[in-house]
């Protein structure tokens, strides 16, 4: 499910949850959106690049606009819907932590308690909640105990998974580093980010992210699938190898990201949800700063948000993310005057990520 801000294609042709760094280097820029620009982008996306299909939503002020290349379907002409749904990954997090930072505001949840007042013997007791939102808390990455290569997970793509234990592999490895003192992405933090939301509110976490971020923002295309293995409504599919041949990977039981990124949206959707959360419509100002804050331990990441100034000099606040099949990413500046949004689809030929610096720089740059 990653690492920090913007994820490259490069990563579409692995299979974790991911949200990696990438961004373009240039110092120009532009008024407006290069409509040009972003479609040369997308489409050298999908003609090597490791995507099938590319869908992506930008903003620039009172510019808007919705590009796609590229085909919905290995072997077809169809073309990618411009309001399909995706699997979003570890953009998930962000959602998540949005929850937790609520109760913080709500006074039901203290950011530097340790997680075991709340979760007694779950994981080691020094380790504190902003630890766990943070990737600070040194626990072992659960997905990297899981066989996620294509010819594995075709063998359990469709199992179910219950969050204890995936945390259950994690806990079973040492620590990676003592608790605060260095930064590795981790996806079992947000496994138990999800656990502390239920102790807490005493309800599945995917109740509160609806209740709390769903249902308020009106994201009717977004959901948290749990055990279904369908992508629902209009989508794209995305595709690995396996012994040379492509399989369509579009339906699985996303129970293995469960809190760390199994669910789903759309471009229209995840920009609502980003640019309200940047300009406080989720999170109260303490609440915010506290998410967008950054550390000499955690430089480019805050609390299941990732914040980075590119090359260009542009700050921006976000998150990548990625499961088998799909790649996606959020990202805006703390203003919202600059937003991007996109979806690829995996291609199951690998792919070398060429065009993505170049769709950064017509969104941010």
């Amino acid at each position: 499910m990653g690492i920090r801000l913007l994820a490259t294609v490069t990563v579409i042709g692995l299979l974790g949850f991911t949200g990696g760094t990438a961004f373009a280097d240039t110092t120009t820029a532009t008024a407006g959106i290069d409509r040009k620009e972003v479609q040369q982008a997308l489409d050298k996306l999908t003609s090597g690049g490791g995507a099938l299909g590319a869908q992506a939503r930008i903003t620039d002020r009172r510019d808007r606009l919705t590009a796609r290349a590229g085909v919905a379907e290995l072997d077809t002409t169809k073309q990618v819907p411009l309001d399909g749904r995706f699997r979003v990954g570890s953009i998930t997090k962000t959602f998540v932590s949005t929850v937790v930072l609520q109760l913080v505001a709500e006074g039901k949840v203290e950011l530097d308690a340790p997680v075991d007042r709340y979760l007694p013997g779950l994981i080691d007791k020094s380790i504190t909640v902003r630890q766990v939102l943070q990737h600070t808390s040194g626990l072992f990455n659960y997905t990297d105990g899981i066989p996620l290569n294509p010819e594995e997970f075709e063998k359990i793509r469709y199992k179910h998974w219950e969050p204890a234990e995936l945390v259950a592999i994690a806990t079973s490895k040492p620590l990676d580093f003592p608790p605060g003192t260095k930064w590795n992405y981790s996806n079992t933090n947000y496994i138990v980010a999800g656990l502390l939301v239920e102790k807490i509110t005493g309800r599945p976490y995917e109740k509160a992210v609806e209740r709390r971020i769903l249902e308020p923002l009106r994201l009717h295309d977004t959901s948290v699938p749990g055990d279904r293995a369908a992508v629902p409504g209009p989508h794209a599919h995305g595709y690995y190898a396996v012994a040379g041949k492509p399989v369509d990977v579009t339906k699985l039981n996303p129970s293995v990201a469960w809190a760390a990124g199994e669910m789903i949206s759309t471009t229209k959707d995840l920009d609502t949800f980003v640019s309200s959360l940047a300009s406080g419509k989720l999170l109260k100002k303490a609440q915010l700063d506290e998410m967008t804050k950054t550390t000499t331990v955690s430089p480019d990441y805050g609390l299941g948000l990732g914040v980075q100034t590119m090359p260009c000099g542009t700050k921006v606040w976000g998150h990548g993310g990625g499961i088998p099949g799909y790649q996606t990413q959020m990202a805006t500046t703390p203003d919202t005057s600059k937003r991007l949004q996109v979806s690829l689809t995996q291609s199951p030929a690998p792919g070398n990520g060429d065009g993505y610096e170049q769709l950064l720089n017509a969104a941010f740059c």
